[in-house]
């Protein structure tokens, strides 16, 4: 098989985070009774090409995340040009899913066409958004915000895995949403998958034990091995909250230390999965 004929930079933007935080809220089974403090990081992404520039994700707004007790280090959108990149020259931007931290501030990308799973939007509109335990992840000014788009003919649709652009691939795996996806990229290193939610942890993976806030736990358990099964190794499986993340890549440039990461090189220490 040949290599695509697209290769890209992927860079990690932490935009937040969430510590303290006990790890009973981030596993289904909590592996400690003794509820050991375990903090998660909020990351948008951008995987850049001699052609094109793609961003994954979108993250929370202030109002948003804070009401929710997350800390903001910085707006991610506005974080992009820390690497470069002008948002609002923006074509193509992946929402792997609609939760708060993953898709919002849709109104500073002005020039963005925006792809989503045709199963989220109709998750985030549908039957299922009566029940609190199921919505309560979603921003409903968000929602409204992506059909805002929607009417501007901003929005593309996809229904399970398909190629976005040369090197670049979108797959459908459930789970966590009835539309969560993940992105596929083609670097030097070879396949590396941005995982956003489909796998939160390296731990979730490791104990085969999932993120709890869920639509279908057996999806987001097979997910996890779609993730593994679709990267060229486990130290090519970037998971979307993970702090050792910002520990095991490294920055782009001494002045980025501890805000950005590059994920298309190898890291410095093996996955723990």
């Amino acid at each position: 098989m040949t290599n695509p004929s697209e290769t890209y930079k992927l860079y990690a933007i932490k935009y937040g985070t969430h510590d303290p935080r006990p790890q009973s809220q981030n596993f289904m089974q909590p592996p400690d009774p003794h509820d050991a403090p375990y903090p998660i990081d909020y990351f948008v992404w951008a995987c850049v090409s001699e052609n094109r520039t793609v961003i994954i994700d979108t993250g929370f707004n202030e109002k948003s995340g804070c009401g929710r007790g997350r800390t903001m280090f910085r707006c991610p959108v506005d974080s992009l040009n820390l690497i470069g990149v002008d948002p609002a020259e923006v074509t193509d931007v992946v929402i792997t899913h609609m939760h708060y931290d993953h898709g919002g501030n849709f109104d500073k990308f002005p020039k963005a066409t925006f792809h989503i799973q045709d199963r989220e939007m109709a998750y985030i509109t549908g039957r299922y958004m009566r029940y609190p335990v199921l919505r309560n992840s979603f921003d409903p000014d968000d929602v409204c915000l992506l059909l805002r788009e929607l009417y501007k003919d901003r929005v593309e649709f996809h229904d399970g895995d398909e190629e976005l652009f040369p090197g670049l691939t979108l797959h459908h795996v459930g789970g966590h949403t009835q539309g969560m996806m993940f992105v596929r990229a083609w670097t030097e290193r070879g396949w590396v998958v941005l995982a956003s939610d489909a796998m939160h942890l390296f731990a979730n993976w490791r104990h085969k034990n999932p993120f709890p806030t869920v639509l279908h736990i057996g999806d987001m358990l097979e997910g996890h091995r779609k993730v593994a099964r679709l990267a060229d190794s486990p130290d090519h499986v970037v998971p979307g909250h993970d702090p050792l993340v910002m520990e095991m890549y490294p920055a782009p440039s001494a002045d980025l230390e501890g805000i950005v990461v590059r994920v298309d090189v190898a890291p410095s220490k093996p996955t723990p999965a």
